[in-house]
């Protein structure tokens, strides 16, 4: 009998017991409630409700909980993202609406949903319709397998990783589809970008991934939480960190990687005859995709909930998601917008062998040291990882020219051709 179980003191029955869901579902990430409706359902006796709809409303309570907390967040990580680049652009950000500008999400929302919302006459009217859908369902999705604190996961899959990856994937059919349906040619050159976009970069994603699992054992996202009981994976993983990183940029399309929303050449991209509220459904998808993000690295690589002062765990793992964020948008603010090529060069030439480079190393660390990695390994795998970073940008020609400074010619010879 489960540990959480007899403290509860509850012992509902049946087949969705039998599952182990009443553990994950009620007990887990909502002991209380569970606990609760346990005991007022009627538990093991033949006269409470059944196991169903006690399964169906906790899954409930729990999707409304998780999507409310994506959705929330999304106008603030917005707010947050044009104070931060008011700073680095030496301006102020919006200030207006509220104190300090904290009301500025709210005039946002009443502003998209107040403003008109127009299809084109010569797009696929049904498909243009679903693609906001189909964008922001998936990322919404990603939410489940994370573990906020200690039992607190709203879906404990023992492939919650794998589960990300594919449910990330998917948002991007939503992208293809409002690019072709909106029958324009800067919209379709914006989704077919995104496809080449996420095939480049989604196999140094999954290698970087494959690093952390070889160190846990584990696709289980709160097992590989636990696997980081002294030091967080990135000591152990610095190159599988950066890789991780810059493939999640490219799959969150920021800058430098946002070709797909290129202004200066694709007016707005895939989502350039987009209004209203359908406009408003993509920037939180893309915005929640970010957040779900941040949520993975702080997993994978920052102990997750672990800190190193006593604090609840649901604050620590919200504190790295928002310093991982303000990275995001730190990035954006400092490195320009790359071109195609570019991009394709760094996800094939660069990403994939330093993926594939950190899963040898990997390996032989732990066939060396099976019993535990040491401590003496860090600083090796710091200054490897910089050697190695060094090296792959040295033979792929990104370590950065010397500008080359033309003397202006002098002032008479300028008059006299003139």
């Amino acid at each position: 009998m489960p540990v959480d179980r007899l403290a509860t003191g509850c012992q509902p029955l049946g087949f969705w017991d039998g599952m182990g869901l009443w553990e994950q579902w009620g007990i887990n990430f909502f002991p209380r409630l569970g606990d609760t409706m346990c005991r007022a359902m009627g538990g093991a006796t033949p006269g409470g409700i059944p196991d169903w709809l006690i399964f169906a409303i906790l899954g409930l309570a729990g999707a409304f909980a998780v999507v409310n907390v994506a959705m929330l967040g999304v106008p603030y990580v917005i707010l947050l993202e044009r104070k931060l680049l008011g700073r680095f652009q030496h301006r102020v950000g919006p200030n207006r609406v509220g104190f300090f500008g904290l009301l500025q999400p709210m005039a946002d929302g009443i502003k998209l949903m107040t403003k008109e919302d127009i299809t084109p006459r010569v797009a696929d009217k049904l498909v243009f319709s679903l693609a906001p859908l189909v964008f922001v369902v998936p990322v919404l999705l990603m939410f489940a397998p994370l573990p906020w604190a200690p039992h607190a996961v709203l879906a404990d899959l023992d492939v919650g990783i794998l589960y990300i990856v594919a449910v990330t994937s998917a948002a991007e059919i939503g992208v293809f589809m409002g690019g072709w349906s909106s029958n324009n040619k800067f919209s379709l050159f914006g989704a077919m970008r995104v496809v080449a976009l996420v095939v480049s970069y989604e196999i140094p994603l999954v290698l970087a991934i494959v690093g952390v699992v070889m160190l846990t054992g584990s696709l289980n996202l709160a097992a590989i939480v636990e696997g980081q009981r002294f030091v967080p994976n990135l000591l152990w993983q610095p190159l599988g960190f950066i890789v991780f990183m810059i493939a999640v940029s490219a799959e969150l399309n920021r800058a430098p990687f946002d070709l797909l929303e290129a202004d200066s050449e694709l007016v707005s991209g895939f989502h350039t005859e987009y209004s209203g509220m359908k406009w408003g459904v993509i920037q939180i998808g893309e915005y929640a995709a970010i957040i779900g993000f941040s949520g993975i690295i702080a997993t994978l690589f920052l102990s997750g909930w672990k800190g190193p002062a006593p604090m609840p765990g649901y604050l620590w793992f919200v504190l790295k998601m928002g310093m991982i964020i303000s990275g995001f948008i730190w990035v954006r603010a400092t490195i320009p917008r790359l071109r195609v090529d570019q991009i394709m060069n760094l996800g094939w030439k660069f990403l994939l062998p330093l993926a594939l480079i950190n899963i040898f190393v990997t390996a032989g660390e732990i066939l060396a040291y099976p019993d535990g990695l040491p401590v003496w390994l860090i600083p090796v795998n710091f200054a490897f990882a910089a050697i190695v970073v060094a090296v792959a940008a040295r033979l792929l020609g990104i370590q950065g020219q010397p500008r080359q400074v033309v003397p202006a010619p002098p002032v008479f010879e300028t008059m006299a051709s003139s």
